[in-house]
């Protein structure tokens, strides 16, 4: 099975003046990504509208079949690739934080609503999701979706791993001084679970947040694939299926478990 070519767009940095900035940007991300051969491209946490939205975001957010989703389907269908995206998604009176993968078709391949909410303002704004695993097929490749805080819990990257995700989307909107979350957890997350993890981060500063970047892949051997510094940028890496394979024949978490001795923790 051949690597599965992705890129991850960190940015753009600061805060966006509308939907339709950030679909401009999204635009010109899926073309230079498909120019170089991705396959999927992964934005950030809350992409659509920006993570610092305070109370518009009632106003802000949509149904997971709004306009967003349309112009999404419509970038993605154009350039032949998958596209992961966040947005506040409105369902009757409840506004989720939520990541859509939208396949190469223009059509939904996979939705996702955060689980667990950080800080007071996503625990006021939002209603955390209640479906712990959410995955696709894409490419001969098994995604999962998580979105930002969800990754920093060994639990939820685990159920993944158990469920056979093999490339863990995580857009995020992480804040400094927390650097030591992409540079150390993701990796460890990555290592200990035996998965890819795409982790893309919103950069720059949006009100009170200033953002830390550092976007990566992180891959189950170990290694980080592919770094984002603190700027805008578009990383183009692979997944490789063979190379998952040989790590989860080397390091074998996954079948050592006893599960029978950890019943505690639920």
């Amino acid at each position: 099975m051949n690597p599965l070519r992705i890129a991850l767009y960190q940015g753009p940095c600061g805060v966006p003046s509308s939907t339709a900035e950030s679909l401009g940007a999204l635009e010109a991300a899926a073309r230079r990504a498909a120019d170089a051969g991705a396959r999927l491209l992964l934005t950030n946490e809350l992409y659509l509208t920006g993570y610092a939205l305070g109370p518009s975001v009632v106003d802000l957010a949509e149904p997971a079949d709004g306009p967003g989703a349309e112009a999404v389907a419509r970038i993605a269908a154009a350039h032949g690739l998958a596209v992961g995206y966040g947005y506040p998604e409105r369902d009757g009176a409840r506004i989720f934080n939520s990541l859509q993968l939208m396949g190469p078709q223009g059509t939904p391949l996979a939705h996702y609503r955060k689980t667990h909410l950080f800080g007071e303002y996503e625990t006021t704004s939002f209603t955390p999701g209640d479906e712990a695993v959410v995955q696709a097929e894409f490419d001969g490749v098994r995604l999962g979706l998580l979105v930002c805080y969800d990754v920093e819990f060994p639990e939820t990257v685990r159920a993944h791993a158990l469920a056979g995700t093999e490339l863990l989307l995580a857009p995020t909107a992480l804040m400094r001084p927390y650097e030591i979350v992409p540079q150390t957890i993701v990796p460890a997350r990555a290592w200990e679970s035996q998965l890819y993890i795409a982790y893309v981060n919103r950069c720059g500063t949006e009100g009170e947040f200033a953002f830390a970047g550092l976007s990566c892949l992180a891959a189950p051997d170990g290694t980080v694939r592919a770094r984002a510094g603190a700027a805008e940028d578009l990383l183009v890496t692979e997944a490789d299926p063979a190379l998952l394979r040989r790590s989860r024949a080397e390091n074998t978490y996954l079948t050592d478990r006893r599960p029978e001795l950890y019943t505690r923790l639920v």
